[in-house]
């Protein structure tokens, strides 16, 4: 494939660009409570529909940009060259909710809510993993009964990014007991402050808690917030899925990281060590790598309409690219690097322990790297089951 970019593309690129430096001409450091990130996040994706610039690839009628999957990208890429913040909403409510309504939703849904997340007035959250279904999503047993004009929920979801935060909750539930894994599933909007619902953070290796478990304790959501129909929540979910992976720009992060890498070894000298430049240099051609897979995955979804196998080759490559960069950080910073945020001694005051420690999730969340092989073994090498 030709991985130019159009004439078109190129003057996005640079219309972006310029936006972006005029708009944050100074580069601050990143709050550290959540609770400021989230503040943070949800100004900046205010200030980014009042410019225009929310919904990239969302249809021009439902208030989106009505560009592809391309352009997507290199938004996303410039967001992160910019050092922009980090926007919550991006991942669940503008990459997964706001896409899964377009197509499946109805027009009451779409009117409720894809404004509101285009504003970052509300913030969303997954509820898709339970403690025994997670990779395995068809697995899971969260319980929804019809009562009325309700469905009645109960049951736990686990690993729920962002839950403590989140105003709304995409659920999958099991309301037909009696049909096979991938059928009997329904999918819901739950308003997260629905009383029953039960949020307890959990604190990762790296002292934060943006994960948590959410119970739900005969919560009524209204049958106007199912998506789709009762039952055929799996095609739903399939929607959503397809989504997860379109557009995004995990290159410009592992580059910005490398970097710093590359400039703290410069600073300290490390560079005169040629082991030290053939690793920089590896892990460099590494990280372009990951770029033009990740343009190949959005090309194929412009030309197809849909993500292929593409996207799990992305994922799988850039998560363990991940932590061989922190790993050969590690060995490049020393032991400077294995102290916390807060020690006198510790290198760029914690920075490299903290992305060590949270880039072991990598090869786990958004689907681990086992189940990645397995879709690259069945659907690109024919191999059997």
């Amino acid at each position: 494939m030709d991985f130019r970019l159009s004439v078109e593309q190129q003057a996005f690129r640079a219309k972006l660009r310029h936006w972006l430096d005029e708009t944050l001409p100074l580069r601050v450091e990143p709050p550290r409570e959540s609770a400021e990130k989230v503040a943070l996040s949800r100004e900046w994706q205010g200030c980014l529909f009042e410019a225009g610039w929310a919904g990239i690839s969302w249809p021009k009628v439902y208030g989106g940009c009505g560009a592809d999957t391309i352009h997507q990208l290199i938004f996303n890429e410039e967001c992160i060259r910019a050092g922009s913040p980090d926007s919550l909403n991006l991942s669940v409510a503008l990459g997964l909710v706001g896409p899964t309504l377009i197509h499946c939703g109805t027009e009451a849904q779409r009117q409720r809510f894809l404004p509101r997340i285009l504003r970052g007035d509300d913030i969303w959250c997954q509820g898709f993993s339970e403690p025994n279904a997670g990779s395995d999503l068809a697995a899971i047993r969260m319980r929804g009964e019809v009562r009325g004009d309700s469905i009645v929920v109960t049951g736990q979801k686990i690993w729920t990014s962002f839950a403590q935060h989140a105003d709304w909750c995409i659920l999958v539930v099991r309301t037909n007991l009696d049909a096979k894994p991938h059928e009997g599933l329904t999918f819901l909007l739950v308003d997260l402050r629905s009383a029953g619902i039960t949020i307890r953070p959990l604190v990762e290796i790296t002292g934060e808690a943006w994960f948590n478990e959410v119970f739900f304790d005969e919560v009524a959501v209204p049958l106007e917030n199912v998506v789709g129909e009762i039952d055929r929540g799996w095609d739903v979910v399939i929607t959503t899925l397809m989504h997860e992976r379109g557009g995004t720009a995990p290159h410009a992060r592992l580059g910005r990281e490398l970097r710093a890498l590359i400039e703290y070894s410069m600073t300290a000298g490390r560079c005169t060590d040629p082991l030290v430049r053939q690793t920089l240099a590896r892990l460099a051609v590494e990280v372009r790598i990951a770029e033009l897979n990740a343009y190949r995955n959005a090309s194929g979804i412009v030309r197809t309409g849909q993500p292929g196998p593409e996207g799990s080759i992305l994922k799988l490559y850039w998560s363990e690219l991940e932590q061989r960069i922190m790993d050969r950080a590690f060995e490049i910073v020393g032991l400077g690097a294995t102290l916390l945020e807060g020690d006198p001694r510790a290198e760029a005051d914690g920075f490299w322990t903290h992305e060590l420690l949270w880039s072991r999730a990598a090869s786990i969340y958004a689907g681990t790297s086992e189940v990645q092989r397995n879709i690259i073994a069945q659907r690109v090498l024919g191999l059997p089951r």
